[in-house]
């Protein structure tokens, strides 16, 4: 059985939850503003209970060993209780830009990243997501959203674009992400 899986989602009174079992789709609003919606699988059964607030996903038992029905199950449980989470309280996510001349900058629906080659690189920003930067220093990217997957998607995309390298440390890190520093060649002597 899954663990997570069969764990019910507790809802606060904050949110709106609109279950509809007939087409597959979980939709939540909450404080934010913002309505995330999912899709489940048909291996899983999403069930909202109104009198005690909380979300149930189930399986059936009898065909748990069928294919990856056990993923499935606490994936779908997992998504949903992020789901909550982001329309409570939101993901943040912070990048560090380091290097000489580099630099970053939102310009109107794109982030424009100058990381050393010779062209700028623009990353679009999907919708539902926010990013600011700050230049004191260090450069810090911060991206915010209600969505876990839309901002760590965000995240991963302007980190791709200049991996931190272990000889200098250059690059766009995560805050707090520490590079295991290699030493350069040493002089003849």
């Amino acid at each position: 059985m899954s663990r997570i899986g069969k764990k019910p989602i507790l809802v606060p009174a904050t949110c709106k939850v609109a279950v509809n079992a007939a087409t597959r789709e979980v939709a939540i609003t909450g404080p934010k503003g913002e309505t995330l919606k999912l899709i489940h699988r048909p291996e899983v059964n999403v069930a909202w209970n109104e009198k005690d607030r909380q979300i149930l996903c189930t399986t059936d038992m009898a065909r748990l060993d069928e294919g990856n029905r056990k993923a499935f199950w606490g994936t779908t449980r997992a998504n949903i209780n992020n789901m909550i989470k982001g329309v409570i309280e939101g993901y943040v996510e912070k990048l560090e830009v380091v290097g000489v001349g580099y630099s970053a900058k939102v310009v109107g629906k794109k982030i424009d990243l100058k990381l050393g080659f010779a062209n700028v690189i623009s990353i679009v920003i999907p919708a539902g997501v926010n990013v600011v930067v700050t230049t004191e220093g260090v450069i810090t990217i911060t991206i915010t959203g209600a969505s876990r997957q839309a901002v760590g998607q965000l995240a991963a995309a302007i980190r791709s674009k200049r991996k931190p390298e272990p000889y200098n440390g250059k690059g766009i890190k995560y805050l707090g992400e520490t590079i295991i520093r290699k030493q350069g060649k040493a002089t003849g002597g």
